[in-house]
């Protein structure tokens, strides 16, 4: 079997995947506000359990920002974390 036709066959299988996180927009927007949010978590006295709360969120998604998995979280999701931070903020 020939590449090309190895390849096409693959592609029937498998079909490109049309994604909103492939914006790249969006992801920029969604990476400038993780970045701020992550650098508000580390300068507040908060726990995560704790900001996870007052934020209106599972604790696992600021797990997930915190390691850097920006696919897991919305952009109304870091602004919501950017807000609720921002208030503890002195």
């Amino acid at each position: 079997m020939s590449t090309a036709r190895a390849t096409a066959t693959a592609e029937q299988l498998d079909p490109p995947r049309s994604s909103p996180d492939l914006d790249v927009r969006e992801l920029e927007k969604r990476t400038r506000l993780m970045r701020i949010t992550t650098r508000l978590i580390a300068v507040s006295d908060l726990g995560s359990r704790e900001i996870a709360r007052r934020a209106g969120l599972p604790v696992q998604k600021i797990s997930d920002l915190l390691a850097g998995r920006l696919e897991h979280l919305g952009v109304e999701e870091l602004h919501a974390l950017r807000r609720t931070l921002e208030l503890e903020a002195p």
